[in-house]
């Protein structure tokens, strides 16, 4: 187990080098940050929620304890576990279990609209912190503009102005790879966009707020 830890943190710090330029760190104080990615994809909403709620089909390998995005299920519902598995292959070709990690934990899913996670990513599982990843679709005609919103506060070792860019670059992989899914190009971002409102019927403001505010 410490060696995988140690994998999942090898590829944040690699990813802390990346500069500010490719961040889209919307928020940033001494006890947190907010990072946000805009896309409109090339598919309905619905079917752009049944692909987000599978983790398996286009979370990165990399972001991962174990390697392999196939470990990855979620329960879209209240309480449900974003989990991997972490599976080994016996001598005779049988894959068991032996163990499992929660990446985030859902506090809200309206199907076709809305999915909000709570958890600490990565590295940042190990620290006194706490996520909120925020998953909204907006049906626009035939594609679907979808937000990635992640709020992170709380104590943590590692600096701030290195840590939010490089979770800034995770969570742009993931939507980007989500994207592509819908034949979308991985390079082509919308980027954060202000004023876009949430289909629950409340203001998606993080760009003005602190981390630990919503």
């Amino acid at each position: 187990m410490a060696e995988l830890a140690f994998r999942a943190i090898l590829g944040i710090a690699t990813l802390c080098s990346m500069t500010a330029a490719n961040a889209e760190v919307t928020n940033a104080a001494e006890n947190g940050f907010t990072v946000q990615h805009q896309r409109e994809i090339s598919g309905d909403n619905e079917a752009v929620w049944k692909a987000m709620i599978a983790p398996s089909r286009y979370w990165n390998s990399d972001h991962s304890w174990t390697g392999d995005a196939e470990n990855f299920y979620l329960v879209p519902q209240a309480g449900g576990c974003f989990c991997e598995l972490i599976r080994t292959m016996s001598d005779d070709n049988i894959k068991s279990s032996d163990g499992s990690v929660q990446h985030m934990r859902v506090i809200y899913a309206h199907n076709n609209k809305m999915l909000r996670m709570s958890g600490a990513l990565g590295p940042l599982q190990g620290e006194a912190v706490t996520g909120t990843l925020t998953m909204l679709l907006q049906p626009q005609d035939d594609t679907t503009l979808v937000r990635f919103t992640y709020k992170v506060g709380g104590y943590m070792e590692f600096p701030i102005d290195q840590m939010a860019p490089a979770v800034d670059s995770v969570i742009g992989d993931q939507l980007a790879r989500l994207s592509a899914l819908f034949g979308d190009s991985e390079t082509a971002d919308a980027n954060a966009q202000d004023g876009a409102d949430e289909e629950d019927g409340s203001k998606e403001t993080s760009v003005a707020k602190g981390p630990d505010q919503d």
